[in-house]
């Protein structure tokens, strides 16, 4: 029996309150009432629409899933046909013009990143899932590329490290403060096509060395503080500033 569009209309308010509140309290720090009082809906709507909270949570990371597999699928429809690194460029570009994209509607693309975040840090019986649905095709997508360019299997620590570390390299020119603020002191550095242009160019040139065998120098060991110094260097720093009262902060490095 279908339900009357009221009804839909009302689900979907649960959703986006549900979406919003779950994001920014997690599962166990959001009651139904909270839910139903946000989303202007009877407590009821909950147990008739999602049976209850496990099942309208369910729902709201489906949704989640829903709208990052969408970026993954059209990841593959642009690479089809094309070599592995023209796979790998549309990978990179669709993800970062996804990302872009999000930053214009930041409402609710962030309460849904932020969703997926929380869940990272502090994962619900949801977190299947999440795995399930989002993260394994996405990167099995991925190491499938890289595999084909590095001439090795999926599972090679080579390609698993580079498909990580690849799709990390994208989501960090997701915009946000920092990055806006750089943006004004460097113009033109973090538009959408130098950022999708930097990162396939870095990219692909670190797959070619690893599949030259190029190698990898040794990790430069730092110099080890001993802990007395570090706390008597602490020490002289609150002296210090004690010392200067109105002292003004240090310059702002960006």
């Amino acid at each position: 029996m279908r339900r009357p569009h009221g009804d839909q209309r009302t689900r979907r308010r649960i959703v986006d309150a549900a979406t919003g509140l779950f994001a920014a309290r997690g599962f166990k720090g959001v009651t139904i009432r909270a839910i139903c009082r946000d989303a202007r809906a009877n407590v009821a709507a909950v147990n008739y629409h999602f049976g209850d909270k496990r099942g309208l949570y369910t729902e709201v990371i489906q949704s989640a899933a829903g709208l990052m597999l969408e970026a993954t699928d059209a990841a593959k429809r642009a690479g089809e046909g094309q070599p592995p690194a023209g796979q790998l460029a549309a990978y990179i570009r669709v993800h970062a013009e996804s990302i872009f994209a999000a930053s214009e509607k930041p409402r609710k693309m962030s309460a849904l990143q932020q969703l997926i975040h929380r869940e990272l840090h502090d994962p619900t019986p949801g977190m299947p899932a999440i795995i399930e649905r989002i993260f394994r095709p996405r990167f099995d997508y991925l190491r499938g590329v890289i595999a084909a360019l590095l001439d090795a299997p999926p599972d090679d620590a080579r390609v698993v490290r580079s498909a990580l570390g690849i799709h990390s390299l994208v989501i960090s020119f997701r915009p946000n403060v920092i990055f806006d603020r750089l943006r004004g002191k460097v113009p033109g550095a973090f538009d959408l096509e130098a950022v999708i242009a930097h990162v396939t160019a870095f990219s692909l040139a670190g797959l070619r060395a690893y599949r030259a065998d190029v190698p990898v120098p040794p990790p430069v060991r730092s110099a080890t503080v001993r802990p007395r110094r570090a706390r008597a260097s602490r020490s002289a720093v609150r002296r210090s500033i004690s010392r200067t009262p109105g002292r003004s902060a240090p310059a702002d490095p960006l």
